[in-house]
């Protein structure tokens, strides 16, 4: 496909679901490349309910459309109806939509109807999709089969769109990433915790199993174990009370919630990183682990599985057994050497996913365009 620059008064419009701390840097430097009045993010929500960031919007113009949501099976479900009115004013060249929700797909449809160009933009992988409806891919594949690009998180991402039979080279990636400098840590060697889990506590995080794995690493160091769980969700009181069942083992400490500035004090504390989603489209906590030197022993459902965390790198990928994640967490607690290894080689590594080269992604998703 014959990559043709479009001018620079092409005017964008990105359709998402809330803001997030890991996109908002993002659109920033969007904004610089286009102008800002050539780029409009489309909220449906302010915030989602099982998310609390307070976030500052600033530096792109972005509008929030008036709630329409349906929660089911803990997922919010969007369908703004006032997203045609909203780009019908904006008058975009090109619709980036995130998601299928009906918002989105509204977004398609006015796409469609107007000829302009839309681009659909995924953290959702090849695995993470595997349990779709028939109705949910058909739809996909009419979003696709009238998209000239696509955007993607991952290599999940990636081997997502191509079972689609999409070409390799109209998929672009735009990772997902974190503030690299902020949570980089300056204490490497006096971590007072030897485990860290940080994300909702919700029965897909499998924050219970976490806490398994650190009583049953005791056992096998034969000494009490720590472990710091930030984050808050559903299961919140049963992981409590779960480790208090196990108080002869594991020392566990449960901060709550944590903005984002007060995060990355605590990544800076801890040795090992916990990650064991059993569905997870990619995992931003693996970044932020990577960036405050944690190696990270994550799930292969998460997306940043062998895609930031590659297995006998800087961390190991492997399946939700315990036993598994116990020897592979005491090789890495009884070897300094290894640990420094990995804490290295995640250090470099995650610098790489980084804001710049997220936004270029969506730059050569636009650019690719014949507009």
């Amino acid at each position: 496909m014959t990559a043709n620059k479009p001018s620079p008064a092409t005017r964008v419009a990105i359709v998402i679901n809330m803001p997030a701390p890991y996109r908002t840097p993002v659109f920033q430097r969007l904004a610089k490349v286009w102008g800002i009045d050539n780029l409009l993010v489309v909220y449906c929500s302010e915030r989602e309910g099982n998310r609390d960031w307070v976030l500052e919007q600033k530096g792109f113009k972005y509008t929030v459309l008036k709630k329409s949501t349906l929660v089911w099976k803990n997922r919010y479900i969007h369908y703004n109806l006032d997203v045609n009115k909203v780009l019908r004013e904006f008058a975009p060249d090109v619709i980036i939509t995130t998601g299928f929700y009906p918002t989105s797909l509204l977004a398609f449809a006015y796409a469609l109807f107007h000829k302009n160009a839309h681009i659909p933009w995924t953290d959702g992988t090849f695995d993470s999709e595997q349990t779709l409806s028939i109705v949910h891919r058909i739809v996909r594949r009419v979003v696709f089969k009238f998209s000239p690009t696509f955007l993607g998180a991952s290599q999940g991402s990636i081997n997502l769109y191509q079972s689609y039979g999409i070409q390799r080279e109209r998929i672009f990636q735009s990772h997902l990433c974190t503030d690299f400098e902020a949570f980089k840590s300056t204490n490497t060697e006096n971590r007072k915790y030897d485990f860290m889990f940080s994300g909702r506590f919700a029965p897909e995080k499998n924050p219970i199993f976490a806490i398994d794995v650190a009583a049953g690493l005791a056992k096998t160091l034969q000494r009490k174990v720590s472990l710091l769980m930030l984050g808050a969700g559903p299961l919140l009181a049963t992981a409590k009370e779960h480790a208090a069942s196990l108080a002869e083992y594991v020392d566990v400490v449960f901060p709550g919630f944590l903005q984002q500035d007060e995060l990355p004090g605590y990544y800076g504390s801890a040795k090992i990183f916990l990650f064991p989603s059993s569905w997870d489209p990619w995992g931003v906590v693996a970044n932020e682990a990577c960036s405050a030197g944690q190696p990270v022993i994550i799930s292969p459902h998460a997306g940043a599985a062998n895609d930031l965390v590659c297995h006998n790198e800087n961390g190991y990928v492997l399946p939700l057994e315990q036993s598994a994640w116990i020897e592979h967490a005491a090789k890495l607690l009884n070897s300094p050497d290894l640990w420094n290894e990995f804490s290295k080689a995640g250090i470099a590594k995650v610098q790489t996913f980084n804001y710049d080269a997220a936004a270029s992604g969506i730059l050569n998703s636009v650019s690719a365009l014949a507009l």
